[in-house]
């Protein structure tokens, strides 16, 4: 039983350090990509296809760590479920 709620503890500790990562991650790329907005529209020079492939990009990368957030979302809750199950 104890070793129950340590492995919980230990857990939602894990869940936590993630969820802040991810987070401070996320808030750096948004910035970045505020950044790169910026500097694509003061760039008369870039071409039109070269500002589309960098959107197209950014939107790809979001994509991807949507997926990884879900992903690991769903596996901290089945390693949640699993314990739960165990009292």
């Amino acid at each position: 039983m104890e070793t129950t709620k340590m492995a919980k503890q230990v857990i939602n500790f894990q869940k936590t350090a993630f969820e802040k990562m991810f987070n401070a991650t996320v808030m750096l790329q948004d910035q970045t990509e505020k950044l790169s907005n910026s500097l694509m529209d003061q760039a008369s020079w870039m071409p039109a296809e070269s500002k589309k492939l960098i959107n197209d990009w950014a939107i790809a990368y979001k994509k991807g760590r949507d997926d990884f957030k879900k992903c690991v979302d769903d596996n901290f809750k089945k390693t949640e479920d699993m314990f739960d199950d165990a009292v």
